[in-house]
């Protein structure tokens, strides 16, 4: 049965789509709020970015354990509301005259513990609410709802900033959060699979479970690593892109906001064609060639220009997306179908601290990088990284392998 025709899934869906709208509007809107507005350097707009995903540095690993001891349902719509009304205070500061960086960095940080809890809940509810059999389905129709927020959210936002000011179109995000929240007050929990009950230890004991339990598999070890790796380079390239785009090129605010969206358009179709390029190719095969084969394209970006030069810029940006949710549907279903249920939270705290613990310190250094050696030599930087950090899926146990392992061969291996 398709998972359309699961009422608690769609509902799911729906709250996650209008979230991941909000959150991609932002992720155009704020930096511009900075770039424009509070006329920030390369090096604030890259601490912009960096507040945006600290959290997972910070509370990442003990976030596992409190979220395995709520209802996750409630801690995401808890989160919903609090950052919605976090993203009130932007253009009402900015209404008022008041708006200061230091207000943009506080609401992004805290707004990002919020978002810690949300996606700590919301990848542990998934497996009980649809169950193992469907999790390769469900993970790309998310992902897809993801892409396509990546097409629209950053052209909204800068259309939307373009047109009302960055700061206003930072208050579409707000309403994106309580459609969320509302959506998911909608599904019935008795349809979902309750955990086993299972003995409480102390909080350092069971954040250690999760470590040992992602650092003792060979191949959940090397998933985690190329992930971090990969996101620590993306953020890195993060910040620049949107200083080339603005500075270098030249380009309007609405112009910024059409050539960002070509990395959801490529989301999108990876999301779209995810399943049957898994199927084909076999889905441990397809974590290391969606690397290999669409993140050289990334080295043409340092070299647009404006005008017809910004295809060399869209093009690029479109394949690298295209490679990345490919791998990312594919390694998500894997941590999810053989990680066990009472391990499931502390498992995604996990690997989120690890692999968006990186993202703030990509976002600090690639503006510093932007700064000391130029905007285009740290997109070049950012490039060769994304690529190299195929290395630890290639020298892991999943390289010779065709398909993804399943919970039983994990056993059996182990």
């Amino acid at each position: 049965m398709s998972l359309l025709n699961h009422r608690g899934f769609r509902y799911l869906w729906v709250a996650q789509t209008a979230s991941q709208f909000g959150t991609y509007v932002s992720r155009i809107a704020v930096p511009l709020v900075a770039a424009t507005s509070l006329a920030a350097s390369p090096f604030e707009i890259g601490a912009v970015y960096a507040t945006q995903t600290v959290a997972f540095l910070l509370i990442g690993l003990p976030a596992g354990v409190l979220v395995d001891r709520m209802p996750a349902r409630a801690v995401m719509i808890t989160c919903d509301v609090a950052r919605a009304l976090l993203l009130c205070s932007v253009p009402i500061a900015w209404w008022m005259g008041t708006l200061t960086l230091a207000q943009l960095l506080i609401v992004t940080l805290v707004g990002g513990f919020a978002a810690v809890f949300f996606d700590v809940a919301y990848q542990s509810y998934l497996v009980p609410l649809v169950g193992q059999e469907n999790l390769l389905e469900g993970n790309a129709r998310l992902e897809s709802s993801r892409s396509a927020s990546q097409v629209a959210g950053p052209a909204a936002g800068g259309g939307l900033a373009d047109l009302l000011s960055a700061a206003n179109a930072v208050g579409i995000q707000a309403l994106c959060y309580l459609v969320s929240a509302l959506s998911l007050s909608r599904i019935r929990d008795e349809g979902v699979a309750k955990p086993q009950p299972r003995e409480r230890k102390p909080m350092v004991a069971e954040v250690l479970a999760g470590l040992r339990y992602v650092l003792g598999d060979r191949s959940m070890r090397a998933i985690t690593a190329c992930s971090a790796t990969f996101n620590f380079f993306y953020a890195v390239a993060s910040p620049l892109l949107v200083v080339l785009l603005v500075d270098d090129l030249q380009q309007p605010e609405w112009s910024v906001g059409v050539l960002m969206a070509f990395g959801g358009i490529g989301g999108l179709v990876g999301a779209m064609t995810t399943t049957k390029v898994s199927r084909a190719l076999g889905g441990a095969r397809v974590l290391w060639l969606a690397f290999a084969v669409c993140m050289p394209f990334g080295l043409l970006i340092p070299f647009s220009t404006a005008g017809w030069g910004t295809l060399l810029f869209a093009l690029p940006w479109f394949v690298v997306n295209y490679g990345l949710i490919v791998y990312n549907v594919a390694q998500i279903s894997f941590r999810q179908s053989v990680c066990p249920p009472e391990m499931m939270s502390r498992m995604n705290a996990t690997v989120r601290f690890m692999i968006w613990g990186t993202i703030p310190l990509g976002g600090l250094i690639g503006g510093s990088i932007g700064e000391w050696v130029g905007v285009r030599a740290g997109i070049a930087t950012a490039a060769v990284g994304m690529l190299l950090s195929v290395v630890w899926v290639l020298a892991s146990p999943l390289r010779p392998l065709r398909d993804l392992p399943t919970p039983q061969s994990e056993k059996e291996n182990a």
